[in-house]
């Protein structure tokens, strides 16, 4: 019997139809797998967005558990000529400032040049710069080549020794001139002599290049020291940043004049810690919310709606939230001014938080940060957060699990298919055995009815 290359051609039955349609409904079979691992890989998404909201929430925690916090000191500032900046130095106390002078970096200049590129001649600069410690000797050799003031300028700047050369043009007949400034404020930063030898002998070039003695670089802006007092006592700084005229505070020097500093206690950034724990607190209790919703209405639920995971996590952090805090005066986040409501959200009394900073200052700090033998509500907090977020802890192990779960589901939903496809293979076959029989059938019909054909025609020629 011949061999038939696509179903249905000897039959003229539409066999390729029904083997698609056999093996669509063979692969129906896979779908519950399909919704399984889609719901599997839904929670996996949903614990990301729980970990990622009680880690927010952790870092509220530590905030609150760094002890420096409640130690901090801020600085305030009246009037203009200074600001302030405190570290855990810096003693509480009111500072009045006066400003006289402020520091100043020196500045010397050349008389003009006619062009900046025209070489000058090769020669070799001296500069003795700053006194005392910062006193140093810098010595640069000039090429002919380089002996431009645009070279000279090169050739001072890549020393890099605290003084930046550059050219003015001033308008004039000889417009340019070659400007050393030093880099820092104060006398002892100052250029104390410049002197160039020319190797030609050019003696009018080795005099406009120089500074001091015969030379006739001039200065054009002098340095100086910075002048103030505080509470009276007079101080002298080479630089506008000073630091130690108040212990751990740095003062930045901005224009001459009375200003008060009161260092105190930095009660603002106690507070926005406090309303940023309440505030992650919420949010993370707000994503809990979302993903344990229900809709009664369009029966519509959160992913973890009933996850025992995460009822877990909820109820550890609620009794850390409502435990007592056995670490000084205040037993309760209430008596803080933070109340738990009905919602699982927190409330904060701005006016209970601000009594507790400035008179319980102490109190507040026990609370939360704990005391040398107990431990304070963000200490049990950290702990708890750190079992349900680190490796190998609550959220780990769930998605892992969930993560196992999918990859036994592949190997499941693998095997049913080629299970499938060697069922559609089978089925193919069959139809293909059935496609030839069917030919061969009409075959053999349309051969017998050609011979009956033949002898009716037969036997009605016989009868005449």
């Amino acid at each position: 019997m011949a061999s038939i290359s696509s179903l249905g051609i000897g039959s003229g039955l539409d066999l390729n139809g029904l083997l698609d349609q056999l093996k669509a409904a063979e692969r129906q079979q896979l779908t519950p797998i399909k919704l399984q691992q889609q719901s599997y890989q839904a929670k996996i998404s949903a614990f990301g967005k729980l970990e990622s909201a009680l880690s927010s929430f952790q870092d509220a925690v530590a905030k609150l558990n760094d002890t420096s916090l409640y130690e901090s000191l801020s600085t305030n500032v009246t009037g203009d000529s200074v600001t302030a900046s405190a570290t855990s130095e810096a003693q509480a106390g009111t500072y009045d400032v006066n400003v006289t002078n402020l520091a100043k970096a020196q500045s010397l200049a050349t008389n003009g040049f006619t062009a900046r590129d025209t070489e000058l001649g090769s020669g070799t600069m001296t500069i003795d710069v700053g006194t005392g410690d910062k006193a140093q000797t810098l010595t640069i050799d000039i090429a002919q080549a380089d002996s431009t003031l645009e070279g000279i300028r090169d050739a001072i700047n890549a020393k890099d020794a605290g003084i930046t050369a550059t050219i003015v043009n001033d308008g004039g007949t000889d417009p340019y001139r070659l400007v050393l400034s030093s880099d820092d404020t104060g006398t002892e930063s100052a250029i104390q002599t410049i002197d160039f030898v020319s190797d030609a002998g050019d003696t009018a070039l080795d005099d406009k290049l120089s500074y001091g003695g015969t030379g006739t670089m001039s200065e054009t802006v002098a340095a100086e020291d910075a002048a103030l007092t505080v509470n009276g006592i007079a101080i002298s700084s080479q630089s506008n940043d000073v630091e130690g005229a108040i212990q751990g505070v740095t003062l930045d020097l901005i224009a001459t004049g009375e200003s008060t500093v009161k260092v105190e206690q930095d009660n603002l950034a106690l507070r926005d810690a406090v309303s940023g724990f309440v505030k992650a607190h919420n949010d993370l209790q707000g994503t809990i919310d979302s993903l344990t919703s229900f809709d009664a209405e369009t029966g519509d639920a959160g992913t973890l709606l009933g996850d025992a995971t995460l009822r877990n996590v909820e109820s550890r952090l609620r009794e850390v939230l409502t435990d007592t805090v056995e670490a000084g005066a205040f037993d309760y986040l209430t008596d803080v001014g933070i109340s738990r409501q009905l919602d699982g959200t927190l409330e904060l009394d701005n006016e209970k938080l601000d009594d507790a900073i400035a008179n319980n200052r102490q109190a507040l700090t026990d609370f939360f940060a704990g005391t040398d033998t107990a431990d304070g509500l963000t200490d049990t907090l950290d702990t708890t957060l750190e079992q349900i977020l680190e490796d190998d802890g609550t959220l780990d192990n769930v998605t892992t699990g969930l993560e196992s779960s999918i990859e036994r589901l592949d190997e499941r939903k693998a095997r049913m298919e080629r299970s499938i496809d060697q069922t559609i293979e089978r089925y193919r076959s069959q139809f293909s055995q059935l496609d030839g029989l069917v030919a061969s059938m009409n075959q053999t019909s349309t051969y017998l009815t050609q011979q009956f054909d033949s002898l009716s025609a037969m036997l009605s020629s016989n009868k005449k």
